[in-house]
């Protein structure tokens, strides 16, 4: 196979491209990179990474580092179902427009939270901070409820009346704070439903790229 996914199931743009592969039946050579052993920092990936991120494509000699424009040239180069990435160019900028907002909002602030709740108290062996992760839960909640009123407003999907690409990024990024116990939607009814509905349509391919952050969820669940 040709094309090669350098990934890591921790990171969500990462689960949302193993996701699109596996949904749309898109063969692919696996190449899982273990963040935790930092093996993203070896002098071998940066050759492949100059940021030594995940997730990156290699696809023959071609070479693509930013999930986004991975989704793109994925949905184009395999010739998936329209609905993922429509050709109508309107339909296409609604797809677009969530994508360009999502940096800023969904993924920073629901990551934020994860490294907070997850992460540093791993690394450090010390419970959160409560004064900066109510900060941080606030901050993400006002993007989940512009979520509700925007996106997700009049449609089913992020951007229209079928799932995109915009949904699976978006799901990926919400589901990434389940990891501390936390459950994300609560006080957000109409996210819930969205989750559900989107979950539903990717399964079983949706458990099996959570099956680690589903892990983590069940070890640290609110009692």
């Amino acid at each position: 196979m040709s094309l090669k996914v350098y990934y890591d199931l921790m990171s969500q743009p990462a689960r949302a491209v193993v996701l699109f592969c596996k949904a749309n039946k898109i063969p692919f050579t696996p190449k899982p990179v273990a963040l935790r052993k930092y093996e993203h920092q070896s002098e071998e990936y940066g050759l492949i990474s100059p940021f030594r991120k995940v997730p990156v494509i290699q696809d023959g000699d071609f070479t693509l580092t930013e999930s986004v424009a991975i989704l793109q040239y994925l949905a184009e180069r395999f010739d998936c179902p329209d609905h993922w990435y429509p050709k109508d160019r309107k339909a296409r900028s609604k797809v677009q427009e969530y994508m360009a907002w999502q940096h800023w909002n969904t993924r920073m602030h629901c990551a934020t939270v994860f490294i907070q709740e997850v992460i540093l108290p791993k690394a450090t062996g010390n419970p959160p901070d409560e004064g900066k992760l109510r900060k941080h839960v606030a901050a993400m909640n006002t993007t989940l409820t512009n979520m509700e009123n925007f996106f997700l407003k009049d449609t089913p999907y992020i951007s229209g009346h079928q799932i995109s690409i915009a949904d699976l990024l978006g799901v990926c990024e919400v589901e990434q704070v389940v990891a501390s116990g936390r459950d994300v939607s609560a006080g957000h009814p109409t996210l819930r439903t969205w989750t559900e509905r989107v979950k539903s349509e990717l399964r079983p391919h949706f458990d099996e790229v959570h099956t680690l952050m589903h892990s983590l969820r069940d070890r640290n669940k609110k009692h």
